[in-house]
C-alpha cells in the first residue's frame, strides 16, 4: 500500500492527466446504455434497477432499468441496460 500512495502522491504532485496508477480499477461509461469496469473485485449487489460492483477503493454504483451483466471476466465486466446514475461509494 505505500508504494499506491508514493505513486498518487507523486502523480498529484506532477500534475499529471487522469492516468490510473497500476492496479486501480477503470471505470468507463459509454453514452446511457454500458458500463465497462476494469480490475473489479466482484459484484455485491444484483438486480434489473441497481448493481454494486467491489473496486479496490471502494463500491461502484450503477442504477437504472433493465440492467444486466453482458460480460463477466476475472479482470473486466460489462453491464448493460438504461443507465440513470454512476455513484462511487468510497471504502472508510
Amino acid at each position: 500500500m505505500k508504494s499506491v500512495r508514493f505513486l498518487e502522491r507523486l502523480a498529484e504532485g506532477a500534475d499529471l492527466p487522469g492516468e490510473p496508477l497500476p492496479g486501480q480499477a477503470i471505470v468507463e461509461l459509454a453514452g446511457d446504455r454500458r458500463v465497462l469496469i476494469e480490475k473489479h473485485g466482484g459484484v455485491t449487489q444484483y438486480s434489473a434497477e441497481r448493481i454494486g460492483v467491489r473496486v479496490n477503493y471502494g463500491t461502484v454504483c450503477i442504477a437504472g432499468c433493465g440492467l444486466e451483466l453482458k460480460q463477466m471476466t476475472k479482470e473486466r465486466l460489462v453491464i448493460a441496460g438504461r443507465i440513470d446514475s454512476v455513484n462511487l461509494i468510497r471504502r472508510g
